[in-house]
């Protein structure tokens, strides 16, 4: 009888261990999801400001070219123009590094480029679908509602980014089209993580064969 009893007993046990283990399975599984939930947030606040740093440099850099030796503006044709900018007297460093995209953890961005080869912006080469859908700065109020972080295209007012002029992935061109844009920017920049900051003011003109003014995002 009391064999019996142990038995028993032990058999109890057993199943309340298994209950427990499995239990503690799904804890860190949901312990593992929010985990990686917040990473994937930090880099996309990483990946915001290093796309904001890419686009003030590309805007200092066609803002420097409207004194310099050519004197009109000129978007760069590689990023590293951006880090040691000759054409004046005198070094002028416009970023101070080639960030790493965070998301791939690779100094490859997909690039922006004008007809005539001038970048004009980046993207992130990630086809993930962001996190991040809503409460963007009034800069970047085009990432809303994106379907992956290529949508996120960092270009200074002006820039084509909406399917104009050229985009690159490594040594990959694909025409897109579209006129040549000959913006004048405002010497200004902003915070791109504050949601209430505003934009600066900027507008264009497009050149065509009938030319019309119009302002930006319309």
């Amino acid at each position: 009888m009391v064999i019996k009893q142990t038995v028993k007993e032990r058999g109890y046990i057993y199943i309340w261990m298994l209950f427990a283990v499995m239990l503690t399975g799904v804890m860190l599984a949901a312990a593992g999801l929010v985990w990686q939930t917040e990473v994937r947030r930090e880099k996309e606040q990483e990946l915001l400001f290093a796309g904001d740093q890419f686009r003030q440099a590309i805007e200092s850099y066609y803002n420097a070219s409207q004194t310099a030796v050519e004197g009109s503006g000129r978007y760069p044709e590689s990023l590293e123009q951006l880090l040691k900018d000759e054409r004046l007297p005198g070094i002028k460093r416009h970023l101070r590094k080639i960030y790493n995209d965070p998301l791939t953890n690779s100094r490859d961005w997909g690039l922006i480029r004008q007809e005539d080869g001038g970048i004009t912006g980046v993207y992130s080469l990630s086809t993930d679908r962001p996190i991040k859908q809503a409460n963007f700065p009034a800069e970047y109020a085009a990432f809303e509602s994106a379907e992956s972080y290529q949508s996120w295209k960092f270009t200074p007012a002006g820039g084509s980014a909406d399917g104009q002029g050229m985009q690159q992935t490594g040594d990959q061109k694909n025409s897109l089209g579209g006129a040549v844009l000959t913006p004048q920017f405002p010497a200004a920049s902003f915070d791109p993580l504050s949601q209430n900051q505003s934009a600066p003011d900027a507008g264009i003109r497009q050149l065509s064969r009938n030319p019309v003014e119009r302002p930006i995002g319309q």
